[in-house]
């Protein structure tokens, strides 16, 4: 490709960047970034990974977008980046689709070592940039773009523009009328809202499904080596786990119903978490078996059941996605045998908190015997009720 032919292409990226003025709350993270570290972005597939990187292309006059599925066979790399660099002024680099480049990690390297830039790179195949972050290691930095929070998603999809909310301020119900009027979208968000290309695609979980296909059968064995049949077997791991119960869902369990040994469960549940396709929960304390909880990460379990019989894992599934993209400590809690305990145990600001969630039966008689500093219910409400607290309510923390 000659430079004149990545000038255009870099033109055309920021003419489309153009249609979508509204940003990702990431954004301003990447913004702020200092330093000579590479900045990778890991994410699903369909996340807006893409439009990140080219709203950045037009921002910066010093910045050159470059989609590696582009280049032709046979064009140089390193090459073309220092002719840039050299001769045209582009001091970072916005590299799209990483994993196209042979030797990207190589690559990556040679361009920290011996050009004065910054690079910014992502992937659609997020296993592979995981993989690139190891051999690279403290020259990246990852940056994780997760689905929509519930408040990027109301300002997305319906222009509302709400302030953030902590786990404090929620727990003390010091959030504003607005808060509450916005729980009408939220049964929205979970059907397939949280999802950004839900915004101009009408059937999001179809979608889904595919993105899924191809993370089983291109990315996983991208970055594992297994068998032909072992990929059967992770898409009948992901069939079982969104069609049963979520509670139980362990190592263990998924070994019993799958005729597989807990190693092998261990590793396709790995590579689907670094894949963002589902979540590992770890329990608390320390005298009970480390095996974690396995969710599914949302809205993926309505690939297999309907709202109405997916809904009380949709609410988990929910719960830990917020957590996480709140910056809180996660675990669940175990139970023994026949006890009833609350569901899971959140430690953010110095504070542990434990939390039951679920419909709108749910209430704090779990809670006897749990020393933490604060109790909370979360149900699936549009407005709090008693003790109880609207679930969607934790879209806020992000």
């Amino acid at each position: 490709m000659t430079l004149q032919k990545m000038l255009e292409l870099h033109d055309l990226a920021k003419d489309e960047a153009r249609r979508f003025p509204r940003k990702r709350d990431l954004a301003s993270r990447l913004e702020q970034e200092e330093g000579r570290h590479i900045v990778g972005l890991v994410g699903a597939r369909g996340v807006g990974k893409t439009v990140l990187l080219r709203q950045m292309a037009v921002d910066r006059e010093d910045a050159l977008y470059l989609s590696a599925d582009t280049l032709e066979r046979g064009d140089d790399s390193w090459e073309l980046m220092r002719s840039l660099s050299t001769h045209y002024g582009f001091r970072t680099f916005l590299l799209d689709e990483v994993h196209f480049l042979d030797g990207a990690s190589a690559l990556l390297k040679r361009v920290y070592d011996f050009l004065d830039v910054r690079v910014v790179f992502s992937s659609s195949v997020a296993l592979a940039m995981q993989e690139s972050a190891h051999d690279l290691s403290r020259r990246v930095r990852m940056l994780e773009l997760r689905g929509f929070s519930f408040r990027e998603y109301l300002s997305f999809a319906h222009q509302l523009e709400m302030p953030r909310l902590s786990l404090e301020e929620i727990a003390d119900r010091r959030w504003t009328a607005e808060h509450l009027r916005a729980g009408r979208h939220f049964d929205a968000y979970l059907r397939g809202g949280i999802l950004p290309f839900a915004l101009e695609e009408p059937e999001p979980l179809v979608l889904l499904e595919s993105i899924i296909d191809k993370v089983v059968a291109r990315d996983i064995p991208a970055v594992a080596r297994l068998m032909v049949d072992e990929l059967d077997t992770i898409r009948r791991l992901l069939r079982f786990i969104g069609r049963s119960e979520i509670d139980g869902i362990n190592y263990s369990s998924l070994s019993r119903n799958l005729g597989i040994t807990k190693y092998k469960a261990e590793q396709y549940v790995s590579l689907l978490e670094r894949a963002f396709v589902l979540q590992r929960v770890l329990p608390a304390g320390t005298n009970v078996l480390k095996e974690p909880k396995v969710v599914m990460t949302p809205p993926c379990r309505l690939l297999y059941r309907e709202w109405d019989d997916a809904l009380g894992g949709l609410r988990e599934d929910f719960f830990v996605e917020a957590m996480t993209q709140g910056g809180a400590a996660i675990e669940y809690l175990k139970s023994t045998r026949g006890a009833k305990t609350p569901d899971y145990l959140v430690e953010i600001e110095g504070q542990k908190v434990a939390a039951e969630v679920g419909g709108r039966g749910k209430g704090r008689e779990r809670f006897k015997g749990v020393e933490v500093d604060r109790k909370l219910v979360f149900t699936h409400t549009t407005a709090p009720e008693g003790s109880r607290l609207p679930l969607f309510l934790l879209g806020f923390m992000a």
